[in-house]
C-alpha cells in the first residue's frame, strides 16, 4: 500500500512538472516583447534584436527548467522519506504490540493501564498487602494502584498516607448505617461493604475511565507472578464473551491438593471466586445499574449474574488471605482459608500458549480427558488402591453425594445456586494422594440445579 502510494505521489509530480513546462513555453512564444510591442512588431528588420530576445528567452527557460527540476527531485525525496518513515510506523507499532518484529500478535492488546483497586476499611494490616504489590509490581505506569478506603479509621488511613506518591488513596464518602429491618441488622457490614464496592468501582471506571480493574481486598498478599498473571490473561478476557472474570484464587488449593510441578496451569471455572479478580469496564455497565444491597459476591454466583459465563483460575492460587477477622467472623479461615498455598516463584505466563482456555478448545479437550479417566470409588482412593490407574474419576449423581464426596476427599462440599467451588460443567479437579482426581457429575450432565446450595 505505501509502495503504491509513492508510485502515484511521483506520477502525479511528474505531470505537474510537464504540465508547468508546456505552459511557459506556450507563454514564452506568446507573450508580447517589452515595452509593449504587438506581435507584428518589425524583428525582421532588426536581426540583432531578434536574437537577443530569443537568448534572453531561452535563458529564462533554462532557470525555470532548473527550478522545476529541483521542486521534482524534492517531491521524489520527500515521497521515499513519508513512504520510509509510515513503515517505520507501522513496524514500531506491531513490534510494541507484540513484543518482536516476528511475533504473531496477541487476540487483543494489553491496556495502556491495568490498575490495581485495594478495597480497604479498618485494617492497619493493609501495609503487608501493599508492602507485596509494591514489592512485585513491574510498572507504576501500567500497574497503579489505588486504594479506596471505607469505615474512616484514622489509624488505617495514616498506614496508606505513609506511601506518599507510591499510590493513590480515595475515600468512600458515606459513612453512615443503611436503613435495613430490624432482623437485617446484624448484617450491616455486609451491606456496608456492597456499597463501598459500588461506589469504589464507580470511580475506577467512572470517574477514573480505566478499560479493566484487578479487585484486592487489604487482607490479601500476592505472588511474585501476580502482575504477569493478570497481564497474561487479560487478552483472554478482552476476546472471550464466554469469560466474565479472571481470579488469582483458587478455592481448592491447599498444599497437598494442588500439583506444584505445574505452577503454570490455568482452569475455566464457573464459580466467581473473586480474592483478587479482574473485571473489564462493559462488566462494570451491566452490573452497576443493579448492584445488590449486601452479599455482592454469592449476588455474582447467581445464574442471573453468570450467565453461563466463566472464570478463569490458577492451579496454585496467586493471593492468599491473612484476615481472619472480618465481618464474616473468620467463617472458613481456621478450618480452610489458612492452609491455601501460595504461589513462591514466576511464571512467565506472557510467553505461554494460552489458546487452551479458549472455550471451543477448553470444551472439547477438558471433558474428554475427565471422561477418559477410569471411574474409582472413594473408599479406593481412602486406601490408596490401583495407583496404577493415575488420573481417576470419582462420580457423584446427587447433591448428597457431591457433598458427601467433597467431604471425603477434602474438597468444599458448599454450593452456590448449584455450581461447586473451583468447579467447571460440574467437574472439580485436584490431587488426592499425589494424584490427579476429578469430581465428577455422569457424562450426560443437562447443568447445574440452583436448588443444589
Amino acid at each position: 500500500m505505501l509502495k503504491k502510494q509513492s508510485v502515484w505521489l511521483v506520477l502525479w509530480g511528474a505531470i505537474i512538472f510537464v504540465s508547468w513546462n508546456a505552459l511557459l513555453l506556450f507563454f514564452f512564444w506568446t507573450r508580447p516583447p517589452p515595452g509593449g510591442l504587438a506581435p507584428a512588431s518589425p524583428f525582421a528588420d532588426d536581426p540583432a534584436s531578434l536574437t537577443h530576445e530569443v537568448i534572453r528567452l531561452a535563458q529564462e527557460a533554462e532557470v525555470e527548467l532548473e527550478r522545476q527540476r529541483g521542486l521534482l527531485q524534492q517531491i521524489q525525496e520527500h515521497s521515499a522519506l513519508w513512504s520510509q518513515e509510515q513503515a517505520g510506523v507501522v513496524a514500531v507499532e506491531a513490534e510494541a504490540t507484540v513484543g518482536g518484529p516476528l511475533a504473531h500478535p496477541p487476540t487483543t492488546p494489553a491496556p495502556a493501564a491495568l490498575p490495581v483497586l485495594v478495597i480497604a476499611c479498618d485494617r492497619s494490616t493493609v501495609r503487608r498487602c501493599l508492602d507485596k504489590l509494591l514489592h512485585y509490581r513491574p510498572s507504576a505506569e501500567h500497574f497503579p494502584i489505588i486504594v479506596s478506603q471505607d469505615c474512616g479509621h484514622e489509624e488505617t488511613a495514616r498506614v496508606i498516607a505513609s506511601y506518599s506518591d507510591n499510590i493513590m488513596h480515595i475515600k468512600q464518602p458515606d459513612l453512615g448505617d443503611l436503613p435495613m429491618a430490624p432482623e437485617h441488622r446484624k448484617f450491616q457490614g455486609y451491606y456496608k461493604i456492597a456499597r463501598h464496592y459500588r461506589w469504589a468501582l464507580s470511580q475506577i471506571f467512572r470517574t477514573f475511565k480505566y478499560q479493566a480493574a484487578i479487585v484486592v481486598e487489604d487482607d490479601l498478599e500476592v505472588a511474585p507472578d501476580f502482575f504477569e498473571y493478570f497481564q497474561a490473561t487479560y487478552p483472554l478476557l478482552r476476546a472471550d464473551p464466554s469469560l466474565w472474570c479472571v481470579s488469582a484464587w483458587h478455592d481448592n488449593g491447599k498444599e497437598q491438593m494442588v500439583d506444584a510441578a505445574q505452577p503454570d496451569l490455568i482452569y475455566r471455572t464457573d464459580f466467581f471466586p473473586g480474592l483478587g479478580w479482574l473485571l473489564l469496564a462493559e462488566l462494570w455497565d451491566e452490573l452497576e445499574p443493579k448492584w445488590p444491597w449486601a452479599f455482592w459476591d454469592d449476588w455474582m454466583r447467581q445464574p442471573e449474574q453468570r450467565r453461563e459465563r466463566a472464570c478463569l483460575r490458577p492451579e496454585i492460587s496467586r493471593t492468599l488471605t491473612f484476615g481472619r477477622k472480618g465481618v464474616s467472623q473468620g467463617q472458613f479461615f481456621d478450618q480452610h482459608l489458612k492452609f491455601i498455598k501460595l504461589n513462591q516463584g514466576f511464571v512467565p505466563f506472557s510467553q505461554l500458549d494460552l489458546s487452551y482456555l479458549q472455550r471451543e478448545a477448553y470444551d472439547r479437550d477438558f471433558p474428554a480427558r475427565v471422561y477418559a479417566a477410569p471411574v474409582l470409588q472413594v473408599e479406593d482412593l481412602q486406601a490408596n488402591w490401583l495407583r496404577e490407574l493415575g488420573e481417576v474419576r470419582v462420580q457423584y449423581s446427587s447433591r448428597d453425594s457431591f457433598k458427601a464426596f467433597a467431604k471425603a476427599l477434602g474438597v468444599m462440599d458448599d454450593l452456590k445456586s448449584g455450581v461447586p467451588r473451583a468447579g467447571y460443567r460440574g467437574i472439580v479437579s485436584f490431587l488426592f494422594r499425589g494424584r490427579r482426581v476429578y469430581l465428577a457429575p455422569p457424562e450426560d450432565w443437562a447443568g447445574y440445579d440452583p436448588s443444589w446450595s
